[in-house]
């Protein structure tokens, strides 16, 4: 087991005074069979009250807004989440179980192709082709690998609106484009999947009370039988490293801060993630 501290800050600079503004955050990790949250808050320069309540999804939602004119907006949160690898699921279905009424209908919402996760014939073909080979379970790693060998992971290279479909064509992306691309695959296959939103502490050999710079991260959850997770952009199973925040069914779903706001002029975006192994 590890116990892990995640500061996440993003910093938002208008370029004329903002009005009002509506937001919301979601920034405060899940407590679930893997891991436990003892503690997170969220905060916010100006000051405001904020209030809380958990998604459609099961993700906890920050919300708060500002009537008071300003330049500037800083939103925090500070969490300390104890974490241990990902168990598989206790049970396994066949390709049959996927097929059938009750399964298709129960998980239509994460079977169903979205903005982000695209229908595509080529990517269909592929899945055929490793559906035939595979046991649902095995398939979902087989998809990983697939999307490993046809992505490189460049960063700046795709934006958060870009699709999987985007990513592959340029053949590179971040995180979030292997999530999405999988996604496609997986759901394909009839295999329900979920996008889950996150952090990673990208060092196994962490050294306690180090804090380093750490990122948001993306990867996938799977249903054969049972929910479980796996990283397709580092080909891997979960570990301690992973701390999950929200899940849905692509970006648009778990994104960590999004709002409205009254004012003109654009926006700097500045985004900082320390992580430190407490345990």
């Amino acid at each position: 087991m590890w116990r892990l501290r995640v500061v996440h800050s993003t910093g938002y600079a208008y370029k004329s005074p903002v009005t009002a503004s509506f937001n919301e955050a979601r920034l405060t990790p899940r407590s679930d069979s893997r891991q436990n949250v003892i503690l997170n808050r969220v905060e916010t320069v100006p000051a405001t009250r904020t209030y809380r309540y958990t998604d459609y999804w099961g993700t906890a939602v920050t919300a708060f807004d500002l009537h008071a004119p300003h330049t500037e907006l800083e939103v925090t949160s500070s969490s300390v989440v104890e974490t241990e690898p990902a168990q598989p699921p206790e049970n396994e279905v066949d390709w049959a179980d996927l097929r059938s009424e009750p399964v298709i209908d129960r998980f239509d919402e994460v079977l169903t192709p979205t903005r982000y996760t695209p229908d595509s014939r080529h990517i269909r073909r592929v899945g055929q082709r490793i559906a035939k080979d595979h046991k649902p379970h095995e398939a979902v790693i087989a998809a990983a690998h697939w999307v490993r060998g046809e992505l490189a992971y460049v960063p700046g290279t795709t934006g958060v609106h870009s699709s999987g479909l985007d990513a592959l064509r340029e053949g590179k992306g971040v995180c979030q484009d292997f999530a999405h691309l999988t996604l496609i695959l997986l759901r394909s296959m009839g295999i329900p999947a979920r996008y889950v939103s996150g952090y990673l502490h990208p060092k196994r050999d962490a050294v306690i009370g180090d804090t380093i710079d750490g990122q948001s991260h993306a990867w996938i959850q799977a249903w054969t039988g049972g929910w479980w997770h796996y990283d397709p952009t580092n080909d891997s199973e979960i570990t301690e490293q992973y701390v999950s925040v929200g899940v849905g069914r692509d970006y648009a779903d778990v994104a960590p801060l999004k709002g409205i706001y009254r004012g003109e002029g654009s926006t700097d975006l500045d985004v900082v993630v320390e992580i430190t192994r407490l345990a």
